[in-house]
């Protein structure tokens, strides 16, 4: 039998060695409500198992709160900080992770009910997106379909599709020496090993691996992992990390030179982007 592109691409993920994707809440089958939007509150508490990856019939928005999101998914891994928000689209495998002690907003979208993309991607969350989601997790999934519970939800599908999207994303092919690679940084961020290194770590010239890390991910090796360094600060700076542990652990010499690199690459300071966004939700509803 055949395997499709797609089924490569899923069993190869499931067979990542990624750190902290684990299940710490109770799965939850979406597609058991026959309404067009859902909204759901979960806290997570600490040391559960992964849930593998499926798919369900509904698209699924994940709304950080307090902690972070990373998502697995074919082309990659995302990671949403508090404030943030991934979209997974219907019928995508997905293996979602919240931080522990975190709290997210699950929203389940059906399909015909929005014109949301149709890959996996990261949002900024509006002041108004957010209290639509929060005000929609009070009320019960199978609401009444007329009423007032039935309008906020068109209100909020008619919000979300005016969303703008944030690249914190990770992407990550099917080719088994970059997902070993993407594994070994992730599970080991503060590898400061060069480019002539690395090639040789997986016997290949300098120019052969630079060359498939660009076919394969669009990025040059050297924005790869920035990228990815990224990410893994933003999942530590929001679990409590200080910004000088967090440039150690991603091998920088100096606090201020994972600074730089930081605020070249989101446009602000690791401080004044959490700041921000805890500014932001602590006038929100997101408690």
């Amino acid at each position: 039998m055949s395997t499709s592109p797609a089924s490569e691409m899923d069993h190869s993920l499931a067979r990542m060695n990624l750190p902290d994707l684990r299940l710490n809440y109770d799965p939850i089958d979406p597609d058991q409500f026959d309404r067009p939007i859902v909204s759901m509150c979960i806290e997570t508490g600490e040391h559960g198992d992964e849930l593998p990856l499926h798919s369900h019939k509904k698209g699924q928005l994940v709304v950080a709160s307090h902690g972070s999101v990373m998502c697995r998914a074919p082309g990659g891994l995302w990671i949403v900080p508090p404030q943030g928000a991934v979209w997974i689209p219907p019928g995508v495998m997905h293996s979602n992770c919240v931080s522990d002690n975190g709290k997210v907003y699950l929203v389940f979208i059906d399909p015909l009910a929005s014109m949301l993309p149709n890959t996996c991607c990261t949002f900024t969350i509006s002041s108004l997106v957010r209290e639509l989601i929060h005000r929609l997790s009070v009320f019960p999934p199978l609401y009444p379909i007329e009423g007032p519970t039935s309008r906020l939800g068109r209100v909020l599908l008619d919000e979300l599709v005016q969303m703008s999207t944030e690249q914190m994303y990770l992407p990550i092919s099917t080719d088994s020496r970059l997902q070993h690679l993407a594994a070994s940084l992730l599970n080991d961020p503060g590898d400061r090993s060069t480019i002539d290194e690395l090639a040789a770590r997986y016997a290949m010239s300098v120019r052969t691996f630079a060359r498939l890390v660009l076919k394969e991910t669009g990025m040059t090796f050297g924005r790869w992992r920035q990228r990815l360094h990224i990410l893994v600060a933003l999942q530590r700076l929001t679990a409590g990390s200080s910004v000088q542990a967090v440039s150690l652990d991603l091998g920088y010499e100096t606090p201020s030179a994972f600074i730089t690199m930081f605020k070249k690459t989101m446009g602000k300071s690791p401080r004044r982007f959490l700041a921000e966004r805890s500014s932001f939700s602590n006038h929100q509803p997101f408690t």
